[in-house]
């Protein structure tokens, strides 16, 4: 099988993006042109700018911008992040201006690698664990599951599957992914725009935050006191650990087109590791700049838990900072994995 096949079939059915220049001011006598092809450019690229002036007039001066950001005529992409940006030119004429914007979507320069896994050991999971989050902290195993009434925050013993400590949402709330930075646990719900936040030692409830740009909760991982919070969608919103506002984010794209679906999310060793919805595999993102630098196949490990109707995808990532090992899992899995990520 070829990588290309390889990456279809395991893991990266992209969504190809082709976005025209058209510019978003229609009436403007001028557009931008770019040497992106049918909108896309690779970030190991410059990109080149130009104006095409529809009705000759004598142009004094051009300026444009990435984002807002002023940027050269020729600019190089290899600082810049992933995804869809907004191009504009401001152009002065006759003592006037006139100002047109166009999209480009920066791509990736390398196809991703594909790893491959070791399973270390294994572990018992509890079935009826709709797994969505996975953590852990001090040693010791938190989890957070989900579906309407039988969403559970969970401390929990991971090497024998006993519930430590047991929590319930109340039952309009599906719960989601968690993270746990200074003593606090951060809790995702889906769908109704609010997250939690407990004290990891005694669950007792601390206070609430609401959700920004993102409308859904999906998953959270932290690194010092940076909170990433997924959506649903390829976006990865940087929060603000004391207000949990979203200052910032990054999207998830290959050399191809963008990554949809990220979900459960773990730091490890300097990159994000995420499962991607409905896909018994990880992507390895670089946080820098929304980059899928590799994808690992974890579909064996679901044939090596118990069958029944009610099992579901690979769900579930934890880095254990002790055993410098990683643990997966899934929705109504047996087990839990303790597995290597093999690179070579």
């Amino acid at each position: 099988m070829t990588l290309f096949k390889q990456l279809t079939i395991i893991f990266l059915s992209v969504t190809i993006i082709s976005c025209g220049s058209n510019g978003a001011h229609k009436k403007s006598d001028f557009s931008i042109e770019t040497n992106a092809t049918k909108g896309n450019i690779s970030n190991h690229k410059t990109l080149n700018l130009s104006v095409k002036n529809k009705k000759d007039h004598v142009i004094d001066s051009i300026t444009y911008s990435l984002n807002g950001k002023p940027i050269a005529e020729s600019y190089s992409l290899k600082d810049e992040k992933l995804g869809k940006h907004t191009l504009e030119a401001t152009v002065y004429f006759n003592n006037e201006k006139q100002t047109t914007a166009s999209a480009i979507t920066i791509l990736n320069s390398d196809l991703p690698k594909v790893y491959t896994y070791k399973i270390i050991n294994e572990y018992p999971h509890d079935i009826t664990s709709y797994t969505q989050g996975l953590e852990f902290y001090n040693d010791t195993l938190y989890e957070s599951t989900g579906q309407y009434k039988a969403s559970k925050l969970r401390k929990v013993d991971y090497k024998t599957g006993g519930v430590l400590k047991n929590i319930n949402l109340s039952d309009e709330y599906f719960g989601e992914g968690l993270t746990i930075l200074n003593d606090k646990i951060y809790q995702l719900t889906w769908q109704k725009g609010t997250g939690f936040v407990y004290d990891v030692d005694t669950f007792e409830k601390i206070s609430s935050f609401k959700y920004g740009n993102s409308k859904e909760g999906w998953g959270l991982c932290h690194v010092d006191n940076t909170i990433y919070k997924s959506d649903g969608t390829e976006n990865i919103w940087l929060l603000n650990p004391d207000t949990l506002s979203e200052e910032e984010h990054i999207q998830v794209y290959t050399n191809r087109g963008k990554i949809v679906g990220i979900n459960e999310m773990e730091w490890i060793e300097g990159n994000i590791y995420a499962n991607r919805y409905q896909k018994d595999g990880v992507a390895i993102i670089n946080p820098k700049n929304g980059a899928v630098i590799a994808v690992v196949d974890f579909t064996p490990l679901k044939n090596l838990v118990t069958q029944h109707k009610d099992l579901d995808v690979l769900n579930g990532i934890a880095y254990n900072p002790k055993t410098k090992t990683i643990f997966v899992t899934g929705k109504h899995w047996d087990k839990l994995f303790e597995i290597e990520i093999v690179k070579d």
